[in-house]
């Protein structure tokens, strides 16, 4: 085998445990729940910090292992739940909203680069359609299930108390990303596999 194969498999491998790790650290962070009027945990911000540190393929290969995990069972889910079940109920379109914020932000930085302003657009546009789709799936499963419900009343409950909240979030994740960066060296990795 050459040392190019090896550099090529050895590079496979990294990009594993890179995605591996960041489906640990969401995973984690569904887990701590910050106690206000209305609890929020820190999944918005693992997933910023995925997209910035491993890059849109990475960060969203990321979020897609966590949410296969969970739905196959395992417990990663907020409240430690897990299954399709929690996928299916009316918060699990949130959840589901995190692949397309990583689709958006990985679209954005492969026709547009990896400029700050490039990465922050398309974090925050990300959040809208994360919003978006976890509020359409929220209505439509709640409606099935209990009854009719407003759209400002779900927004109300749903995105509103959070709408701060996971902005700070995805500012310190995007400053930590990009301070941790140099340190980790995964740009220099980035570009030799990319």
């Amino acid at each position: 085998m050459t040392q190019v194969h090896r550099s090529a498999s050895q590079m496979r491998t990294l990009s594993l445990v890179y995605i591996a790790v960041g489906a640990a650290l969401l995973a984690v962070c569904s887990f701590i729940s910050i106690p206000t009027a209305v609890p929020f945990t820190l999944q918005v911000f693992a997933v910023a910090f995925n997209l910035v540190l491993l890059g849109g393929k990475r960060g969203t290969a990321s979020i897609l292992v966590y949410i296969l995990l969970g739905a196959a069972g395992v417990p990663v889910f907020a409240h430690f739940t897990g299954g399709i079940g929690a996928l299916l109920d009316k918060s699990g379109g949130y959840i589901l909203g995190f692949l397309f914020s990583g689709l958006i932000y990985w679209l954005f930085e492969a026709t547009l680069g990896k400029k700050i302003a490039v990465q922050i657009a398309a974090l925050l546009l990300g959040l809208v359609i994360c919003y978006t789709f976890g509020t359409v799936w929220f209505i439509v499963v709640y409606t099935r299930k209990i009854g009719a419900v407003g759209l400002g009343t779900v927004l109300g409950w749903c995105v509103t108390p959070f709408v701060i909240p996971d902005l700070i979030k995805i500012a310190a994740a995007f400053v930590l990303a990009n301070r941790l960066e140099p340190i980790i060296g995964l740009g220099r990795y980035q570009a030799k596999s990319a």
